[in-house]
């Protein structure tokens, strides 16, 4: 049994749409005037790197999350499934930003030790790269072009996830509880994204069988 959802009119969700965007990157234009006015503690920096990549993991687990929605709850908000992906990749992009402007003023042979040095480094900077053809491809133009290899292409998203979820879990020591529960959901949405097909093959082949038994009985 589907549960009740929010269902706009027709006529505004293109509105709706944008307005995701506008709220989405509310958080960050807050916390950047925190920053600039000097109320972001001792390293300002360090704390508004983390705050967007805290962001982008939410926004990546919204993203993963609106199939599942669909199937289980009957909640349907694909129509909003592309904005929560780009406003992953934005928030990705700033936080590599501040890391590479702020943290490192640029300086490109230390942030290449860095990343031989520090696997969480590694495995952030693999999902940044693997997201910006997804990001780039998120438009209906790149979809009419490039028919079936789209959706393969933004397969790409589980491995993203996945790099995404050890950069998470292993930028610090010790795991906080907030940790496991986003690094769970991933792992769980990651699973359940990639159950899915072999469940709608199984359930088709149910089905012919079904229907050629029932073929069968008639004949007889």
């Amino acid at each position: 049994m589907a549960l009740p959802s929010l269902s706009l009119p027709k006529r505004w969700q293109p509105a709706s749409v944008w307005l995701l965007y506008v709220v989405g990157l509310l958080p960050a234009a807050w916390t950047f005037y925190l920053g600039a006015t000097d109320q972001l503690g001792a390293d300002p920096v360090k704390t508004f790197e983390l705050f967007l990549g805290l962001w982008a993991i939410r926004f990546l687990i919204l993203t993963l999350a609106v199939s599942p929605a669909r199937d289980l709850l009957g909640w349907n908000y694909l129509r909003y499934r592309r904005a929560l992906g780009l406003l992953c990749f934005y928030y990705v992009a700033m936080h590599f930003a501040v890391y590479m402007v702020l943290d490192q003023a640029l300086d490109v042979s230390a942030v290449v030790d860095d990343v031989l040095k520090r696997p969480f480094i590694m495995f952030g900077m693999a999902g940044l790269v693997l997201l910006v053809p997804l990001a780039v491809t998120s438009n209906n133009l790149s979809i009419r072009k490039m028919g079936s290899n789209w959706i393969w292409l933004h397969k790409l998203v589980y491995i993203v996830a996945a790099c995404g979820a050890v950069h998470f879990a292993l930028s610090t020591k010790l795991l906080d509880l907030e940790q496991y529960v986003y690094v769970g959901l991933i792992l769980l949405l990651i699973l359940y994204r990639s159950y899915r097909p072999i469940a709608r093959s199984r359930k088709r082949g149910q089905g012919r069988r079904g229907a050629g038994t029932r073929a069968a009985s008639a004949a007889g």
